[in-house]
């Protein structure tokens, strides 16, 4: 029998040719050269590399959807034409230069209370002043994540803002040429903050009950699903589990999911962990995938999974017993950005390589 995770998976109209593929991750780097939040050469180099690497799908970083949603003053944007130009010309490599008719889409985020933060090697910690181009921040309420300056509770005008800011990222991404769109609604962010009970402590109708928590996240999706051609499978980024007492765990996820996927989420991406600095996460090799499998089978949604999914061996294994539809990696693709390429010739299938790199494809036989 042939490698299950390098078998197709159609979405919508997005056919990927395996369940291989990259995870969003931060790279903190748009400089002053290019302009605010505006990918340059290093984002093309990164996310190029995966493509002619044999990455089937590849998310780009959080690219926040209005200024102040970004996680730090070097993160990525898509609230302007700049930023749409630059993103266009990194797309138009992966398509064209993809060892597995890449396919890429990107990730629409805003950091909530955990931006204004400094960029993980600066050598400093907590929020970026305002006089070093810091900004205030906002959140379901004025608690402050800790080490971080308290944000703004959000006002209804601020909230329905924000989910205009998603919509008419959304557009931008459909006309500079993207795939598909993923929604980051994990890991302490805006979204993830309302969903949190350990983070919004409001009572109006943003808060309160586990309905009027998770109607932000639900009033995006939405907004998102009604300005992106029909044709274009949406993605969605969560946290299953808060990993800490009392806030969001797996049935939380799942009921959270099944709603997305009832509003036009295609896939969900089942991450963790964020909300809260007192998390205590037990982590080891493949210890999200769990919550993937009961999303997957209790939602009856597509889900992808991650979190310290190094080898061919492992992937192979998550998707094979149904745990879930594909495994997005990170740091080992970082490691490794031709990882799909070496997986493949592990696992016993036959991958495209690019042209240039033909002569190094490894033979089973010589």
């Amino acid at each position: 029998m042939g490698s299950v995770l390098f078998t197709p998976l159609t979405l919508r109209s997005m056919t990927l040719q395996h369940r291989g593929w990259v995870s969003p991750m931060c790279q903190y780097s748009c400089g002053a050269e290019t302009g605010e939040g505006v990918p340059n050469d290093w984002h093309l180099m990164h996310l190029g590399s995966f493509a002619t690497g044999g990455a089937a799908l590849i998310l780009t970083e959080a690219a926040a959807v209005n200024p102040i949603g970004r996680i730090s003053p070097l993160d990525a944007g898509l609230y302007n034409d700049e930023q749409a130009s630059a993103w266009e010309r990194i797309i138009r490599f992966v398509h064209r230069h993809g060892a597995a008719d890449a396919k890429i889409g990107v990730q629409l985020a805003h950091a909530g209370r955990k931006g204004s933060t400094y960029w993980p090697f600066s050598g400093q910690n907590g929020s970026v002043q305002e006089s070093d181009g810091g900004w205030a921040t906002v959140g379901p309420g004025t608690g402050a994540f800790d080490g971080y300056a308290p944000p703004s509770a959000m006002t209804e005008a601020d909230i329905e803002g924000v989910i205009r800011d998603f919509a008419a990222a959304a557009v931008r991404a459909v006309e500079a040429g993207f795939d598909t769109v993923e929604i980051h609604g994990a890991h302490g962010y805006l979204l993830h903050e309302f969903q949190s009970p350990l983070v919004n402590d409001r009572t109006d109708a943003w808060g309160g009950s586990e309905d009027g928590r998770n109607r932000l996240m639900l009033a995006v999706i939405d907004a998102v699903r009604d300005v992106i051609p029909d044709s274009m499978p949406l993605l969605l980024r969560i946290s299953a589990s808060d990993w800490a007492e009392g806030g969001v765990e797996v049935d939380h996820a799942v009921r959270l999911a099944r709603q997305a996927g009832e509003r036009g989420v295609d896939l969900v991406d089942v991450s963790s962990g964020g909300a809260v600095a007192h998390q205590k996460i037990q982590a080891g090799p493949g210890y999200q995938t769990g919550f993937s499998s009961r999303i997957r089978h209790e939602a009856d949604v597509a889900t992808g999974t991650v979190g310290l999914l190094t080898s061919a061996g492992q992937a192979e294994h998550a998707v094979a017993t149904g745990q879930a539809d594909g495994i997005f990696i990170a740091r080992a693709a970082l490691r490794d950005p031709h990882w799909w390429l070496r997986a493949a010739f592990e696992l016993g299938h036959d991958i495209s390589w690019p042209p240039q790199y033909e002569r190094a494809r490894p033979r089973h036989s010589f």
